[in-house]
């Protein structure tokens, strides 16, 4: 387990700071959902960690402490911290596990735990629960497209989340959802979802927009969600999730109980450092 966390100070007032980026839940490149991952050794104040975020203009920027013997982790959007994350905890977890071995993050939703067994990610999340509603008229409008069923989720943060079920694939890669409206007027978030083709127990697309994403390319958290329905749906509790956004990517998953276990890969991306103001005299 190694950890780059290391801060430089130059004499007119800069820290420099390591940083990677990572296309999480993907076997290569331009793949999968890009995150920014930040190692620290101690906290910034929210207002910085909230700049980098936006300055990094990705879906999540991960940051993390090392608190004894684990890592305090914490996951901002350009626009507001979130309290749960997949591709950015995947993320932070290759970045620490170079090689087979464990790594325990204490976070907003709890302790969260990842694996690494050869080029596969493992991490330990909770159960997101949801329940059947008849679809507000405004979001079926937004959507464009009737949908099978819908289902209101437990908010991970202040805006409103919604799980919409279509009968086929297709009609979710068709989707093109007025994202603006959804985010602006119903503060929303929308897991689009169907059986699965070619594979894949079940496809998804992501639209975060109340969150500051329009659309998210591979979403971790939206799988604590989409696991535990496709398992009752399909009698199974091992199931693979294909997201079919345009950069797209696969998250295995088990569900087990209350925790959902996701697994994917990463590529290491970009890595080198950035600078920002320093503050209380460091």
């Amino acid at each position: 387990m190694t950890s780059a966390a290391i801060i430089l100070c130059y004499p007119w007032g800069m820290l420099t700071l390591p940083i990677y980026q990572i296309d999480a839940f993907a076997e290569r490149p331009f793949c999968g959902n890009p995150a920014a991952v930040c190692p620290l050794p101690e906290w910034l104040d929210d207002a910085t960690l909230q700049a980098i975020a936006a300055e990094n203009n990705l879906s999540e920027t991960a940051f993390y402490v090392r608190e004894g013997a684990h890592h305090r982790l914490r996951w901002f959007t350009p626009t507001l911290e979130v309290d749960l994350c997949g591709h950015a905890t995947l993320a932070a977890a290759s970045v620490l596990l170079e090689s087979d071995g464990e790594v325990i993050f204490e976070t907003r939703s709890g302790r969260l735990t990842a694996t690494r067994r050869g080029p596969l990610l493992t991490m330990d999340f909770p159960v997101i629960s949801f329940f059947t509603i008849p679809p507000p008229a405004e979001m079926l409008t937004c959507l464009g497209s009737p949908v099978e069923a819908f289902f209101s989720i437990t908010s991970v943060h202040g805006a409103k989340y919604y799980m919409a079920v279509f009968s086929r694939a297709d009609e979710v890669a068709a989707l093109q959802p007025d994202t603006v409206k959804m985010g602006r007027e119903l503060n929303a978030n929308v897991i689009a979802t169907a059986p699965g083709v070619d594979g894949a127990d079940f496809v998804s697309r992501f639209f975060g927009p109340a969150s500051g994403v329009p659309e998210d390319p591979v979403t971790g958290s939206a799988h604590c969600t989409l696991a535990p329905y496709w398992a009752q749906r399909l009698g199974k509790t091992r199931l693979l999730g294909r997201q079919i956004s345009r950069r797209g990517g696969e998250v295995g998953c088990e569900v087990v109980g209350d925790r959902v276990r996701l697994t994917g890969q990463c590529v290491r991306y970009l890595e080198g450092t950035i600078r920002v103001p320093a503050v209380d005299g460091r």
